[in-house]
């Protein structure tokens, strides 16, 4: 009975454990490769577009209409020529709307000068801009360049596990084909632009997939990936290696691979024998543009060394379990012989005590254990069970009294706790002072940034007169000045009733064209192009240094936004409200990474930053209490990787408020409450 768990749970757990590993291995791997196909596909197909783009620009390009213009032929064979080694193409065609060659590039009785034959430029003459993958013969590629036959041609390299083939090279070129239209100025169609590059050798193609999908790290365990191009089941472009570093250039895939992709026209995710080794590998057929399947775009990495680590781990794991059950096995045995017969003395015991012998006991017993000092607790127990009816009573009293003693512990200890909690949030205020306190340090970055900028400019301008100047001079003498009010910032915050600055009447066109000179020097060195559009009419009533430092908090916001650079836009336009003109809006848009949906609702709470290791969190929420202060509003709208866009609403009369306006603020407020 003791034994029965181990003998039978253990060998269910262990082929539960071996089954579980390796289905869960190979859903990883196949989930991997899977993963790493679609991201060949996807560069794949985004050749395919730049091709057609290229194409398409030379097509619409005016040198292409005054070539085609010019009589005779030789100004046209010039530019496609040279537009063919500019754009880096093969070759580079000019057709009429018939479909018939222009040009001195190809007889015109030659079989492949008919063009129209392939399916893109039946499409681009249709008025369709194509671009396919296609096969052309070695006649087709030595009629457009000998050179692309010789770049073509390919020796076939014995393989194991290929499919047999009576051939000794490979001739044919795989393309990327394009046709794009050609309209004249009444978008007329009067010729069409083919052309293609040809994938055979292209080593630079398979490299860049190779390094974008298995960069460093990705493949840990010493396994190594590889990407490669198929026409039919021969390799024409690849990073797989034979020996000394040698491409595997003319070896073919296996011949279960090529039935599956090529002839069944499914996606191969799993193990395959690649050349020379195993990899977990991923294949999908390339379809050409008569809807044939003509060849297979491969991703894989070398299986042994994640083969060899999930079999490592089983076999040390079930090594593990076989020494755990051979020495339960042995230790139970003895736990169970030393366990069972004392407890049968007990059992027997009972059984007398149910039977009205109340002198009966287990007496001595050989276990000196846990059991052993159960039997002799268990006698004792007997012994003394009158002794403890008395003793009970005894122990209600005493219970009773330590209730009442611990109750009132009890209501000490939640007297205590209240005052705790008052002198928690009394904690949490102070706490809160000093965040706004680093509020005041974030605040004042912004003034010294523009004034350090302006330096900049002065120095690599000052010369003999200070006249080109004069202007930042100006302005660093405003910003000097405001790097003294930002002190008084946290108190505008807290209480904006009793420290509202002296309000005007403000030009928004004016002051935000300010802002933009302050600011200028981030913007330049952030390379960020700015379009303005200022068609505001009325001004507002607002402290101006207080607007100038919303607007430029946003700007600078954006500007961190576009790491890389990008584009700022500022509207400024008037706020009208039934009809009539109540004030003026601001817009501050950037194209950068945008905020995410569940920080949209907060992004104006007091100490909330995305900005992780920088920022305090109060620039947009002491934005925010100074907008509502004049009645106006500030709101934010944007999209993950589409940028933000910050608006500002202001009345040209002021509506003010003298509460604190940040949202979330009157709420900690009122749960906290003043303490004194």
């Amino acid at each position: 009975m003791v034994l029965a768990p181990l003998f039978l749970g253990v060998p269910i757990l262990l082929g539960l454990v071996w089954m579980w590993g390796t289905q869960g291995y190979q859903q990883l791997v196949s989930y991997k490769v899977s993963s790493d196909l679609v991201t060949a596909h996807e560069y794949f197909a985004h050749m395919h577009q730049t091709l057609a783009v290229d194409i398409a620009a030379l097509a619409g390009s005016q040198r292409l209409s005054r070539a085609m213009a010019a009589p005779g032929g030789a100004a046209l064979d010039s530019y496609l020529d040279e537009a063919r080694r500019q754009a880096g193409l093969d070759f580079l065609y000019l057709l009429d709307t018939q479909g018939t060659l222009r040009g001195a590039v190809m007889p015109r009785h030659h079989p492949s000068a008919r063009r129209s034959d392939w399916p893109v430029v039946r499409k681009a003459l249709a008025g369709e801009a194509a671009t396919a993958i296609d096969v052309f013969d070695a006649e087709h590629l030595a009629a457009i360049d000998p050179a692309l036959r010789q770049r073509a041609r390919l020796s076939l390299v014995p393989t194991p596990n290929a499919a047999p083939d009576e051939r000794l090279e490979e001739t044919r070129g795989l393309l990327i084909h394009a046709a794009i239209p050609v309209r004249d100025e009444g978008g007329q169609l009067v010729a069409v632009l083919e052309g293609g590059v040809l994938l055979n050798g292209n080593s630079d193609m398979v490299d860049r997939i190779n390094a974008i999908i298995y960069r460093e790290g990705t493949l840990p365990l010493g396994s190594r990936g590889t990407a490669t191009l198929f026409l039919g089941d021969t390799r024409i472009a690849t990073n797989v290696r034979l020996f000394e570093g040698e491409r595997a250039l003319g070896t073919r895939a296996s011949r279960a691979v090529r039935d599956h992709v090529l002839q069944e026209g499914k996606v191969w995710l799993d193990t395959a024998f690649v050349v020379n080794d195993y990899y977990v590998s991923g294949y999908e057929p390339v379809i050409d543009s008569f809807g044939k399947r003509v060849g297979m775009l491969y991703v894989g990495f070398l299986e042994a060394p994640f083969s060899a680590a999930m079999q490592g781990a089983m076999f040390t794991l079930f090594a593990v379990f076989v020494s755990v059950s051979v020495a339960g096995c042995v230790l139970s045995l003895r736990w169970a012989r030393s366990i069972f017969k004392p407890l049968e003395q007990v059992g027997a015991t009972i059984d007398r005590i149910g039977a009205g012998d109340a002198e009966a006991r287990v007496g001595p017993v050989a276990s000196q254990d846990e059991i052993g000092q159960l039997a002799a607790a268990f006698d004792g127990l007997l012994d003394n069970l009158a002794a403890r009816r008395a003793e009970l009573q005894r122990w209600g009293d005493e219970l009773d009294r330590k209730v009442a003693e611990r109750t009132l512990e009890l209501q000490e200890a939640n007297a205590t706790l209240e005052q705790a909690r008052r002198h928690l949030a009394m904690t949490e205020k102070l706490a809160a002072i000093g965040e706004l306190t680093a509020g005041v340090a974030h605040e004042i970055n912004n003034p010294v940034a523009v004034i350090q900028g302006n330096l900049d400019v002065m120095k690599e301008i000052l010369g003999p007169a200070a006249e080109p100047v004069r202007e930042e001079i100006r302005l660093i003498h405003e910003q000097t000045h405001r790097i003294w009010l930002i002190v008084t910032k946290l108190l505008q915050f807290a209480r904006p009733g009793e420290f509202a600055g002296y309000t005007e009447g403000v030009d928004p066109n004016t002051l935000i064209a300010d802002c933009l000179v302050l600011t200028r020097h981030n913007l330049e060195r952030r390379n960020i192009d700015v379009h303005v559009d200022a068609a505001a009419t009325c001004r507002v009533e607002v402290n101006a240094s207080e607007l100038q430092q919303v607007l430029i908090n946003l700007i600078v916001n954006a500007i961190q936004a576009m790491p890389d650079g990008g584009s700022l836009r500022l509207h400024i336009r008037d706020w009208e409200e039934d009809g009539r003109t109540v004030g003026a809006t601001m817009e501050v848009c950037d194209t950068g990474q945008g905020i995410a949906a569940e920080d949209l609702s907060r992004i104006f709470d007091p100490f909330f930053t995305t900005k992780k290791g920088s920022g305090t969190g109060l620039g947009l929420s002491i934005s925010y209490t100074i907008v509502e202060r004049y009645g106006g509003r500030i709101s934010v709208a944007s999209q993950p990787g589409q940028g933000a866009c910050f608006t500002v609403h202001l009345r040209s009369e002021a509506r003010y408020a003298d509460a604190p306006t940040a949202p979330g603020f009157t709420a900690r407020w009122i749960e906290t409450g003043p303490r004194s």
